[in-house]
């Protein structure tokens, strides 16, 4: 998909950081723009912003670990616009802390947002731009946390690696339909990401406030519109991995080592 003239954009985790440049980014270009998101000051703003610059977009709050929230996402982007052909399912939270002292409720809030988001903006759109025939694209946000593992980030970790194996299949199982597929790898990022706690649900809070520190990320912190950057070329490439720091190619390299020498330590 070379042009986003005319087009129909939907993001997720849109109101903030990566997701609200994406959009940003998309509507600059001249699609017009569905932004989802929990935070709905920060929703209002966001919109708001880009129809002072002349673009079209329309906000809706959206639970991402809810299905049923998902699906009148969708509903609602099909009804005012007849169509999608971008999702970006990106909306995303970040936990810290050893797998060892990890909470049930960690597991849920992670996985409910990072990898269930994911899974629902499938079920929910995936059928819908089957069935309109028109060319699409869907990037999934993961990380190199989801390529690379990390001590003190097992729960994040376990959340992007699924999205990234998620990513590579549907890849292939949406290729007959003309719809790409592409899986935000990124490291260091300007975001809020830090500051999840303050969107997680008080049903899922524990009982007493972690301990753990942020891990620190090697490499640059990029600002999100470089990030958004790399995506609207990877749609426009039908390019697989977005990889946003070259910083992560030493890490992936050793991984990928690691791998063959154990093939062949089994082998001998």
């Amino acid at each position: 998909m070379n042009e986003l003239e005319g087009r129909v954009a939907v993001v997720t985790g849109g109101a903030s950081g990566i997701g609200r440049a994406m959009a940003e980014h998309f509507a600059h270009e001249g699609a017009k723009v569905v932004i989802a998101d929990v935070d709905e000051r920060a929703l209002v703003a966001v919109v708001g912003s880009i129809k002072a610059r002349g673009g079209e977009a329309l906000g809706a709050p959206t639970d991402v670990t809810d299905l049923a929230s998902v699906q009148a996402l969708a509903a609602t982007a099909f009804k005012t616009f007849g169509k999608v052909n971008v999702l970006c399912n990106n909306a995303g939270v970040a936990l810290w802390g050893g797998l060892e002292s990890a909470t049930h409720r960690d597991w849920q809030w992670v996985l409910g947002v990072n990898l269930w988001g994911v899974i629902h903006g499938i079920e929910a759109f995936v059928p819908r731009m089957i069935a309109s025939k028109e060319p699409g694209h869907i990037v999934n946000t993961a990380s190199m946390a989801g390529l690379v593992a990390t001590r003190g980030l097992g729960v994040y970790n376990t959340s992007k690696y699924a999205v990234v194996g998620l990513s590579e299949t549907l890849a292939k199982d949406l290729r007959p339909y003309r719809i790409g597929v592409s899986v935000l790898c990124p490291m260091g990022v300007a975001t809020q990401i830090r500051a999840s706690e303050r969107n997680r649900p008080r049903e899922l809070a524990n009982d007493a406030p972690s301990a753990s520190e942020p891990v620190e990320l090697m490499g640059r912190t990029l600002a999100p519109a470089a990030v958004a950057e790399m995506v609207l070329a990877a749609i426009r490439a039908n390019r697989l991995y977005v990889i946003t720091h070259e910083e992560g190619l030493e890490a992936l390299r050793r991984r990928h080592e690691r791998l063959e020498q154990s093939i062949l330590e089994t082998k001998a």
